[in-house]
């Protein structure tokens, strides 16, 4: 046989009150986004033996606090790259302050950190220049997109041929209609800029389903507006003839990592 490579994906946190995600393939390790606490990432890294020391990029979907409060710290303390769209770099500047070293991208411009190719692409958020992100490694394609209101043809586009997912079902309309956020905010949500819910989420995922799909990770659940079980059994619909996993990311809790293995000699699905 074969030897078999692997890359490990950690959603150390998902929500509204922070949001952080680890890649690693045992040579390179990158995080995207670092919304919480530069003490709580850590901790929440320690907890699976991971060490901040050995990140190569810390990469930022877009400028909100829940996605960039500790990207300067952790920058500046352990001399990470820290990458994103002149948008948000620029947005993000009162939050993170000085960098250790500013690496701006181009929404649609694929870029390399280490083994890592990165493929930056737009989304509709109510941010400067927000995007989600492919990464693809000698053996596995992982997509992120949360933040975002619709699923435009360019997401689809960007998101055929994973074989994980990070994806968000944000809320469920009725709980959200019947909810206590006030009517602007609601409207924001349900906006094009806003965050997908559980339906909306189901019917993308519908789409992207595909054999070497193992796993989607729900993500961006709002604590007020929607419940792991609910999104789990709407979004779920969409995997039903398939043997894909399904995972919930919460706030309070690291996701345990998720280890994705191929044959070394099966080609890159780019």
């Amino acid at each position: 046989m074969p030897p078999r490579r692997s890359l490990s994906l950690t959603v150390l946190a998902s929500g509204s009150k922070g949001n952080c995600i680890h890649i690693d393939d045992g040579e390179t390790a990158i995080l995207i986004d670092a919304g919480f606490s530069c003490k709580e990432i850590t901790r929440r890294m320690e907890l699976y033996n991971i060490s901040p020391k050995k990140l190569s990029a810390i990469i930022l979907s877009h400028e909100h606090g829940d996605h960039v409060t500790a990207a300067g710290v952790l920058s500046r303390k352990f001399n990470i790259p820290v990458y994103g769209t002149t948008g948000t770099l620029n947005a993000a500047g009162n939050k993170t302050g000085t960098l250790f070293q500013r690496k701006d991208i181009t929404s649609g411009v694929p870029f390399a950190v280490d083994r890592f190719l990165i493929h930056p692409f737009s989304i509709s958020h109510d941010a400067a220049d927000p995007t989600g992100f492919t990464i693809s490694s000698a053996c596995a394609k992982i997509g992120i997109a949360t933040d975002l209101g619709i699923a435009t043809t360019l997401v689809k586009a960007h998101l055929m041929g994973c074989h994980a997912l990070v994806l968000e079902a944000n809320h469920c309309p009725d709980m959200l209609d019947r909810g206590p956020y006030p009517w602007a905010l609601k409207q924001r949500v349900k906006s094009r800029a806003g965050h997908l819910s559980n339906t909306a989420a189901r019917d993308l995922l519908g789409e992207l389903a595909n054999p070497s799909l193992s796993h989607v990770i729900l993500a961006h659940l709002s604590e007020k507006n929607n419940l792991p079980e609910k999104a789990n059994r709407i979004v779920g619909e969409a995997l039903d003839q398939t043997t894909t996993k399904l995972f919930t990311a919460c706030q309070p809790a690291p996701l345990a990592p998720i280890r994705l293995t191929m044959p070394a000699a099966r080609p890159l699905c780019a």
